[in-house]
């Protein structure tokens, strides 16, 4: 079955099964529930270095009761308006101001709506941005702090925040023209963005991806209110059936009965390294006593930077890997994070744990430089790679989630495949980064033998192929003197 078909099925999925705890496990090895495949998927880089963590995250010491964990708030938020309220709503909506959304907007609006940011509710009003900005978390009413590393924001200019005047809701209206849905009870701030970056990112650079796209251009106030969503946010791109809410991928980790749901996020093509961390992360599942942990292999699918591969691209990529057999499909879910990527390191890091908590991960995977990037102007990481996991193992609000910390896998030129990387024999080593596989295959050459399946080295090469044809194509024709 094709990875569409498998994940149209798992859309439209509404089954309900009994949920499997850790200390009620059940063998499905020879039993009629063993789980059947999903839509096929991969996983991202990095090796493994240690099961154990010496914080309150070990996974040694687990106080998870169940592979579904509860999300933060205690429940999930669902900003979408019932079918029977949407005339009513849509009636409202219209009337009111409209505060026009950019691409990126409609993603965070996607990414609040289905409860990945549980419990925020909307656009951060003042003293929720200040929490975020300040102390990367918030504080609940009952004194509990959830983690909230990124401002989640929406920005206005002095004409928009004119028009709406006193008004205390706004209707909402999307980049292609149509009313998305309403902001009630709002809050308009003033949007101070080098204070916002230098917190953020660490730096005010030029040069960072995010900022130059998304802040820099907006305007100089922010708005915050109570989100409501007229329907589900749709792209038509042909990948919307493999966009699952929390609700939807809580739904089908029950179906496949998980005791463990191990998450990892990736924004580049799946290599053969990416599948041993993988393969090699369920093993230790298994030897810790789980008996049917799962893979969530989640692409980033919001804003990504523009040397980024597509996310069409990489999602054809998954499927070539999945069909040349690197993973196991029948453990693997694979859905696409509607997130757009900060690239700010150790701050986003915590984020994309967060989310994956309310998407019901018990376990996430951390590598090498996680959410970062090299530094816009020098030649260096604009982060410590180290970093990410070491603050993922003490951030607030965190705690409930086990983080597995690996050291990076590379290329060993002596077996001639992605290994475990081995200090003792470093220079027996060849590492190769995203950078480099991009650019072998936009020069047509081909990688190491071992390093991706040739299914899934095909689609990039046929990628940047054309990429390189369009190129051609719009330079403008020389002019004979």
């Amino acid at each position: 079955m094709s990875l569409a078909i498998k994940a149209q099925h798992i859309a439209n999925s509404h089954l309900n099964l009994k949920l499997i705890t850790p200390t009620n496990k059940t063998d499905f090895t020879n039993t009629k529930f063993r789980p059947k495949p999903i839509y096929r998927s991969n996983p991202l880089i990095y090796s493994h270095k240690t099961m154990q963590t010496t914080t309150s995250h070990s996974v040694q010491n687990l106080s998870i009761k169940s592979s579904l964990i509860e999300p933060d708030g205690g429940s999930l938020v669902d900003l979408v308006v019932t079918e029977s309220q949407r005339g009513l709503k849509t009636r409202e909506a219209e009337s009111m101001p409209k505060v026009g959304l950019t691409k990126i907007d409609l993603e965070w609006v996607h990414v609040i709506s289905e409860g990945w940011a549980s419990p925020l509710r909307g656009f951060m009003r003042e003293n929720e941005y200040l929490q975020s900005l300040h102390f990367n978390c918030l504080k609940m009413k009952d004194g509990s702090i959830v983690n909230m590393s990124l401002p989640i924001v929406l920005a206005i200019d002095d004409e928009t925040k004119e028009r709406i005047g006193s008004s205390f809701n706004v209707g909402l209206v999307g980049p292609s023209g149509d009313i998305i849905g309403t902001l009630r009870s709002i809050e308009i701030y003033k949007h101070n963005k080098e204070e916002r970056i230098a917190r953020t990112w660490g730096s005010t650079a030029p040069g960072l991806p995010y900022v130059e796209e998304a802040i820099t251009p907006a305007g100089n106030w922010l708005i915050g209110g109570d989100l409501e969503v007229l329907e589900p946010i749709k792209y038509n791109d042909g990948l919307d059936h493999f966009r699952l809410s929390p609700k939807q991928l809580r739904k089908e980790f029950d179906r496949h009965q998980a005791d463990a749901v191990f998450a990892f996020q990736l924004r580049n093509p799946v290599h053969n390294g990416h599948a041993l961390l993988m393969n090699d992360t369920r093993s230790h599942l298994l030897e810790m006593g789980y008996k049917n942990p799962i893979l969530l292999l989640h692409p980033l699918g919001g804003f990504t930077k523009a040397d980024d591969v597509p996310l069409d691209v990489r999602m054809e990529q998954h499927n070539k890997v999945l069909e040349d057999g690197i993973l196991d499909p029948e453990t693997t879910i694979v859905a696409i994070f509607p997130s757009p990527m900060h690239y700010a390191g150790p701050t986003e890091v915590q984020w994309h744990a967060k989310a994956r908590i309310n998407a019901g991960a018990n376990f996430y995977i951390v590598g090498r430089d996680p959410a970062g990037m090299g530094h816009p102007t020098e030649k260096r990481d604009l982060y410590d790679p180290d970093h990410g996991k070491k603050v993922l193992s003490m951030a607030p609000g965190l705690e409930k989630l086990n983080i597995l910390p690996f050291r990076v896998a590379a290329y060993d030129t002596v077996d001639k495949k992605m290994a475990f990387f081995d200090p003792s024999r470093a220079k027996d080593f060849l590492f190769i980064s995203g950078t480099k596989m991009r650019t072998y295959a936009r020069n047509g050459e081909n990688p190491p033998d071992g390093f991706m399946c040739t299914g899934g080295w095909e689609v990039l090469v046929k990628y940047y192929e054309g990429l390189q044809t369009e190129e051609t194509t719009q330079q403008p024709a020389a002019i004979s003197p």
